[in-house]
């Protein structure tokens, strides 16, 4: 998969102030056809209770607690809050104007250390318009810039108040193929030489007893519940003169080849894939999941049996690359058909993430077609729910309708899977949220324009 920037020019309002976090709402939905998000198909005429921020029951015949109040869905449908694997969302204001784009650093000494929680805009319009497509949580991530790491990524979730980010630090991305060969040299060849040599700098690095801190008390041994960062300064541990890593980057990837730290790998080339899996021959604690993997189809068997999962975009079916001639939009359903655990993702750029139902929903469509390999309607709606929740993290705990599971669900006045439906109502743990942005605003405008509000026309 490449990661590169697109320059569209959305538009942007300024700054607006941020919202205080909402108490949680203790409702219910009924009257509704219900999906849960879990792979099961949509069940008619149930109902969904939400308690304390928490899901607490979902399904048919579920009564509703007394003291609960009740929303008549009138029949409209309901899932979990979409989940957006793999995005730049709060990263960017107008990708083509660099002041407001913190989404790659070709510039910067850094690569595998980069954090983008610190650079996430929790009031970007990008934010509210993906809350108002149904996205209530996402993975965010740079793109690679002047190396092949673009650092490390976080969970977010777009609630309209100032606390978006989840869980910082909690994946790397590295790019490889035609991308990182680009980027590290020329060639596929010296990609996987930085790479594999960055994994034993950060080996090397976490090996290395005692790792102290000076504090006013005294030297603290930090272990490993001490974030990385803290063992940056004042290390008692020596590195060799032929390093290529700083001090800083190594240390960001000592998490990752101890497994503490997922690594998320950028690569479409089915030869590609293999080389990557067999990187656990030489560092078995990595924590992969392939990102692209646009000819992930031709090496299902060798995913499925890897237990790594993939993160694709679907409807890839140019090939734009020669890393992609084998690309189809059959490729989902077929890894999926060889076992594999798959997410749509790769929403970044003009890629939105509210664009998740309408890939899901190809994918169902897509069945129609005889010889190819498409998604049940359970499976394409868990692709962008519960399953990036899993590959993120947080299987069980979002991306679904089940007991315990935070509470964010949607209200759509029609199939979530069909192009014409649209959400009416989004809660996210438990608090409805506001669908305003800018688009809505402006739709609001000129639907029935006043002669005082029309645009200034220019003076020359």
């Amino acid at each position: 998969m490449r990661f590169a920037a697109t320059f569209s020019l959305p538009l942007v309002l300024g700054a607006a102030a941020l919202a205080a976090p909402a108490a949680a709402q203790d409702f219910a939905i009924t009257n509704a056809t219900v999906a849960l998000g879990d792979g099961s198909e949509p069940i008619p005429n149930a109902t969904v209770v939400v308690r304390g921020g928490r899901v607490a029951a979902a399904g048919a015949g579920v009564a509703v607690p007394a003291g609960v109040s009740a929303i008549d869905g009138q029949g409209r449908w309901v899932t979990p809050g979409l989940f957006s694997a793999v995005t730049d969302l709060g990263l960017w204001d107008v990708q083509a104007v660099g002041e407001s784009n913190d989404t790659d650093a070709d510039d910067s000494p850094f690569g595998a250390a980069l954090d983008v929680a610190p650079a996430i805009n929790p009031a970007s319009q990008h934010i509210k318009i993906s809350r108002a497509g149904g996205v209530t949580r996402a993975s965010v991530t740079g793109y690679p810039g002047g190396s092949i790491f673009a650092g490390q990524g976080a969970l977010i979730d777009l609630g309209a108040d100032n606390s978006a980010v989840l869980r910082p630090r909690a994946f790397q991305l590295v790019t490889l193929g035609e991308q990182g060969g680009r980027i590290a040299g020329g060639s596929r060849v010296a990609a996987h030489a930085l790479f594999r040599n960055a994994l034993r700098e950060a080996l090397n690095l976490g090996e290395q007893e005692p790792l102290a801190v000076d504090t006013p008390e005294g030297d603290v041994d930090l272990g490993d519940d001490i974030p990385i960062d803290a063992r940056l300064f004042g290390g008692e541990a020596t590195r060799g003169a032929d390093v290529l890593l700083t001090r800083f980057d190594a240390a960001a990837l000592v998490p990752v080849v101890n497994g503490r730290q997922p690594l998320y790998v950028g690569v479409d080339r089915a030869a590609d894939i293999l080389s990557v899996l067999a990187l656990r021959e030489e560092f078995p604690n990595l924590r992969l999941v392939l990102v692209g993997a646009a000819e992930g189809w031709l090496v299902a068997e060798e995913i499925a049996a890897s237990g790594v999962p993939v993160i694709t975009e679907p409807l890839v079916d140019l090939p734009d690359s020669f890393e992609q001639l084998g690309a189809t939009q059959s490729n989902m359903g077929r890894m999926v058909d060889a076992g594999v655990k798959v997410a749509i993702g790769g929403f970044m750029g003009d890629n939105q993430p509210r664009y998740a139902p309408q890939q899901a929903g190809n994918l169902v469509a897509l069945n129609r077609i005889p010889g190819a390999a498409g998604l049940s309607w359970g499976e394409a709606l868990a692709a962008i729910t519960s399953v990036p929740a899993e590959i993120s993290g947080m299987g069980g705990r979002a991306g679904v309708l089940a007991p315990g599971a935070v509470g964010d669900v949607v209200l759509w006045d029609g199939d979530p899977l069909e192009l014409g439906s649209a959400p009416v109502r989004v809660f996210i743990d438990g608090v409805e949220q506001p669908l305003e942005n800018h688009q809505t605003q402006l739709r609001d405008r000129y639907r029935t324009p006043q002669e005082d509000e029309l645009p200034k026309a220019y003076e020359w």
